[in-house]
């Protein structure tokens, strides 16, 4: 069988002037053949292998899209449960209450009503109730004195620290002594709790848990600082929630030192009240009548009986 012979034309050309053309056998051609066919074989699988990463790179992406779905409903899940758990120890803080605070709220609210009926306004001009807090506090405390309590007018006062800012605040409280197992014991008066925990831009399970905290706060020192752990704590998971900064004042040590840091206790005697009107009640005996008595306090009047 005579063998095949492949011409390339540009090899046409003689060498060392031998006389024979350039040719190849059939083993040559072969190769060349297994050459285009392994090119062909290769880029089909190559081909193949690209189909396959992309497949992989969807399922990747899929798995991928499952995980953020799995951690965002777990993070739902966990915010839930925080904010179950707060109103939970919120109120099982606030429901437990001693016959000592109980008692000091009781004329404490009892002096808050008759001051609202009086319509009563302190030397500043003012309504007590609404408008003047210092003479309110005054005769608050006033009322809590006469019920037998050792109520006082508290100021505290913190210097600044790297956390929180300086500040000042006041409010009453009531020092007892009469068990002398427990010792001594403070209980805390605050006329506007729920106010001292409002923040402008918190979401609704905040404003839902602050507006669970009494407007007269009256509790023991311990029971107040388990109030001020849960409100902080929500504030800071509240604030993180909506990505922003807390407020240093709205920090657990600054909270503390309003009513839990060092304070300076004053008894004031109650102001001098006046009518709704604004008028200064009349005495009952007449400026002349008493500085004659005071004068002449040996003096008799005789009644003459006139015919």
């Amino acid at each position: 069988m005579p063998s095949a012979r492949i011409r390339i034309p540009i090899y046409q050309q003689n060498f060392a002037g031998d006389g024979y053309e350039l040719q190849f056998h059939d083993q040559l051609a072969a190769n060349f053949s297994d050459m285009i066919f392994g090119f062909l074989e290769d880029s089909h699988e190559e081909s193949l292998q690209g189909s396959t990463s992309s497949e992989e790179c969807r399922e990747n992406e899929a798995l991928d899209e499952e995980d953020e779905e799995r951690s965002e409903n777990g993070s739902v899940e966990e915010d839930k449960n925080f904010w179950e758990k707060q109103h939970q120890l919120l109120q099982a803080s606030l429901c437990r209450t001693s016959s000592l605070e109980s008692g000091i709220r009781n004329v404490t609210k009892e002096a808050i009503k008759e001051i609202q009926m009086a319509g009563t306004i302190c030397g500043c001009g003012r309504s007590m109730v609404g408008g003047c807090r210092n003479c309110l506090m005054t005769e608050i405390s006033g009322h809590l004195r006469n019920a037998g309590y050792n109520s006082a007018i508290c100021k505290s006062k913190w210097r600044s620290s790297p956390d929180i800012p300086s500040g000042e605040h006041t409010f009453l409280d009531v020092i007892d002594n009469s068990n002398s197992k427990k010792g001594e014991v403070r209980v805390i008066i605050e006329l506007n709790f729920q106010a001292e925990f409002e923040m402008a831009k918190a979401n609704e399970e905040y404003n839902r848990l602050v507006r669970r905290l009494p407007e007269l706060f009256v509790g023991k020192s311990e029971r107040l600082n388990t109030v001020i752990k849960i409100l902080c704590s929500a504030a800071k998971k509240c604030m993180k929630e909506k990505k922003m900064h807390l407020g240093p004042w709205r920090k657990q040590r600054y909270m503390q030192a309003k009513w839990l840091g060092n304070c300076e206790r004053t008894t004031v005697k109650p102001a001098f009240s006046t009518e709704r009107s604004g008028r200064v009640s009349k005495p009952k005996a007449s400026m002349l009548t008493v500085d004659l008595l005071e004068m002449l306090p040996n003096m008799h009047c005789t009644a003459v009986e006139v015919v």
